[in-house]
């Protein structure tokens, strides 16, 4: 079948149970997303259950929906999802919403609101300068009357189709769809919360990490028993070790440093942090590690894989879990090996950067490696993947 033709089957696959429950019909999800072995995990929520590793839908289901959209969320916890992830930050009046970052030029229409025009300004983000438009400089109000746009059009030319039919919706609106997915999935839908950039908040006066604490208390989810993970790229997590009763994960990007370390002018990096010395550190605040793929399979400039690396053994061996990111269907986010067969071009024969290649082999290879999870922008393909490699295994 050819790759664009399997694009759209799938985005259609994806969409049949939504209008299923539209319609008045099952609530369960139908074709292959629903034979990938969905149901939750249980036991310890850091790690593998019953159903092997978790399949985490990182932003919801962006492959198929604008990301931070009550639409991505609902679509892949539907397809079978064991968390659905989400980024909060603030808002003028305090109140925490759902978006990758602050700023919202690429991922709302406020460019196109000319009331808005005198609020573009430029900032210093983690000691990038930054220029657009900036939550907490809108209240909630004003932000309800922007609607969500594909953040990467040019990739998922498919989903602009869905620009302009979402709001920017809260973190409360989040748990609560979560809760209510839960109810009419008969499976427990979990919620895995990013803290964003609690440094440039924080030097803006603005404590993220209290207001999101005090969001999980006002839920009942600030217990041992929820189905909750809380994330961070920065070491807050020290502090929220000792307010939260559910488990703790630390991001680790590929390069640079946590903006809380190069705030207090400490030397060290991301680098430092996946040595062994440095897991043993994170083991004592968090049960798990975000990881940068690449940390564990690197590639080098041009794509391809090479060996891997002691990562997943050493974190396992101080008690660590893992839940590396981003697995994406697209060539462009694959390693060179599993991109999909090249094409014939004007300049010579290339992969089309944005058709599909073999995702489910990559997640697999992670699978085979024992990670303990994966954030996935395409929760079928992952949903696939862990059912193939069960059946291996």
């Amino acid at each position: 079948m050819p790759i664009r033709t399997r694009l759209l089957t799938g985005i259609l696959l994806a969409t049949a149970s939504l209008t299923a429950v539209a319609c008045g019909g099952p609530s369960t999800p139908s074709g292959p997303a629903s034979q990938a072995g969905s149901s939750a995990p249980a036991g310890d929520s850091t790690g593998p259950g019953p159903a092997g590793p978790l399949i985490v839908g990182h932003r919801g289901a962006p492959g198929y929906r604008p990301e931070h959209t009550l639409a991505s969320y609902e679509l892949a916890a539907r397809m079978g999802a064991d968390y659905i992830e989400a980024d909060v930050v603030p808002t003028k009046d305090g109140v925490l919403v759902n978006r990758h970052e602050p700023e919202i030029g690429g991922t709302t229409d406020v460019a196109s609101h000319p009331e808005f025009a005198n609020r573009k300004t430029t900032k210093n983000l983690d000691g990038t300068q930054t220029t657009g438009w900036f939550t907490e400089d809108f209240t909630l109000a004003e932000l309800k009357t922007l609607k969500a746009v594909e953040r990467l059009p040019d990739v998922r030319q498919h989903n602009t189709m869905y620009n302009g039919l979402y709001q920017v919706p809260t973190l409360q609106e989040y748990l609560d769809t979560a809760k209510r997915l839960s109810g009419e999935l008969h499976r427990q839908v979990g919620v895995y919360i990013e803290t964003k950039h609690p440094t440039f908040f924080r030097a803006q006066g603005i404590d993220v990490d209290k207001m999101l604490v005090d969001e999980l208390n006002k839920n009942n989810l600030n217990t041992p028993d929820a189905k909750v993970f809380i994330e961070s790229f920065e070491t807050n997590l020290k502090q929220l070790h000792d307010q939260l009763k559910v488990p703790l994960v630390q991001l680790i990007d590929s390069t640079g440093a946590p903006a809380d370390w190069v705030a207090a002018g400490d030397k060290r990096t991301y680098a430092d942090m996946v040595k062994p010395a440095g897991l043993a550190e994170v083991a004592k605040y968090a049960q798990a590690i975000g990881p940068d793929k690449t940390l564990i399979i690197p590639t080098d400039p041009a794509g391809n894989p090479g060996p891997a690396t002691t990562l997943v053994t050493d974190a396992h061996a101080v008690g660590l879990k893992l839940h590396p990111y981003t697995f994406r269907n697209e060539n462009q986010f694959l390693p060179a090996d599993l991109r999909s067969s090249a094409v014939s071009t004007a300049s010579g024969a290339s992969a089309n950067p944005d058709d599909y290649g073999k995702a489910i082999d990559e997640d697999i290879r992670f699978f085979k490696l024992g990670v303990d999870g994966i954030f996935t922008d395409n929760t079928d393909t992952g949903l696939v993947a862990r059912a193939q490699f069960l059946a291996q295994h």
